[in-house]
């Protein structure tokens, strides 16, 4: 009899303990969305493609240009300035940009690649322009830093 009374005790806080076990995995698994998140950023049309070509002579990049400040830690920070315009005849609904200080040699000093939209604006329509502006850090104050590029890298049209 009094093992009976024990092994009730243990099958209780078993229960109790799968209970809460299994209330917080729900609460978390809530909390993350269920596990499957979807992505919310359209695929992207890229060099090789022959829509690429033909659409990526149409989204210009005007006004391009640069300022560099020094910081304490001794690198220089670049921050690269364009308009980007849109003269596809379709409306941008995603925009990649690779914008890089270059050397002499036509060589990349630093580099990054920005999704502009939907990442700061949700889209782009035809005969629209967007400002971008493009944060590049870490450059050594004895690189050589003789030009700036911005160029269209991918993009998705609606």
């Amino acid at each position: 009899m009094f093992s009976g009374k024990v092994n009730h005790r243990i099958a209780k806080r078993r229960h109790r303990l799968l209970v809460t076990v299994f209330s917080l995995l729900a609460i978390i698994l809530a909390g993350c969305g269920g596990g499957a998140q979807q992505n919310t950023t359209p695929l992207l049309i890229r060099a090789g493609s022959p829509e690429f070509e033909k659409f990526q002579q149409l989204i210009k990049i005007d006004d391009l240009e640069a300022d560099e400040s020094p910081r304490p830690i001794g690198d220089i920070v670049m921050t690269l300035r364009a308009n980007v315009r849109n003269f596809t005849g379709r409306t941008l609904n995603a925009l990649e940009i690779h914008a890089a200080v270059v050397d002499l040699e036509g060589k990349p000093v630093k580099e990054r690649n920005v999704m502009v939209i939907p990442s700061r604006q949700p889209e782009l329509e035809n005969n629209k322009t967007v400002k971008v502006q493009v944060l590049l850090e870490g450059i050594s104050k004895n690189d050589t830093r003789a030009n700036i590029k911005m160029e269209v890298t991918g993009f998705s049209l609606k």
